[in-house]
């Protein structure tokens, strides 16, 4: 009986920490949709949520640990979502198209995630954040490949089409879109999605009239 008080208790403590430390990777994004994510301070983190910059530092024992904490819930939160688009119609091409538009919808929805992405990309250092980050591009590529297998498969795509490099196309197409965006000071997408995809899908597909 006591061993069950105990645990429940634990989970109470442990409940309001989680919220804490989600609060924190939010705060941290809402501010990377403002400012540089070098700049961004625990002092800035602790004045957007309400707290004291000691309680930032009882979540998190370094920036750092914060910065992997958000790297952490951009690969759980972005990865299901492109997993669910990749598997939400038979048709591949159709499913490349919903991977697309749930990708770019998620940036409109979340403008800090591209500043935090590249800032990280481009640091010299090898940093356990950097190395999330390139984990999660390389397990969106993963998606976008067995799509692509699925339809070469079905013979949508040209015979050749070399997966891996169609990906890198892919997410490179949605990369020069949200930095076209950042540029202009992240304006609505939609009216260029459907250009830039035809342009893809047209350079990957098997015309079908031969």
């Amino acid at each position: 009986m006591e061993y069950h008080a105990m645990n429940a208790a634990t989970a109470s403590l442990r409940q309001p920490a989680e919220a804490r430390q989600a609060e924190m990777v939010q705060a941290v994004l809402a501010l990377a949709a403002q400012q540089e994510p070098a700049s961004i301070t625990t002092t800035d983190i602790a004045k957007a949520i309400g707290l004291s910059q000691g309680a930032v530092f009882r979540h998190f024992p370094s920036k750092q640990a914060i910065w992997l904490n958000v790297a952490q819930w951009l690969e759980a939160t972005l990865l299901p979502l492109i997993q669910t688009a990749a598997t939400s119609s038979p048709d591949p091409l159709e499913s490349l198209g919903n991977i697309f538009r749930a990708h770019l919808q998620f940036v409109q929805e979340n403008p800090g995630v591209p500043r935090f992405i590249f800032h990280e990309l481009q640091q010299p250092a090898d940093s356990p954040v950097k190395q999330q980050v390139a984990g999660m591009l390389q397990g969106y590529s993963g998606i976008l490949i067995r799509v692509l297998q699925q339809a070469k498969a079905q013979g949508q795509v040209l015979p050749e089409l070399d997966e891996r490099s169609a990906a890198t196309l892919f997410i490179g197409s949605i990369q020069g879109l949200v930095m076209q965006s950042m540029l202009a000071g992240f304006p609505a997408l939609q009216p260029l999605i459907a250009g830039v995809l035809a342009l893809y899908l047209r350079a990957i597909c098997k015309d079908m009239s031969e």
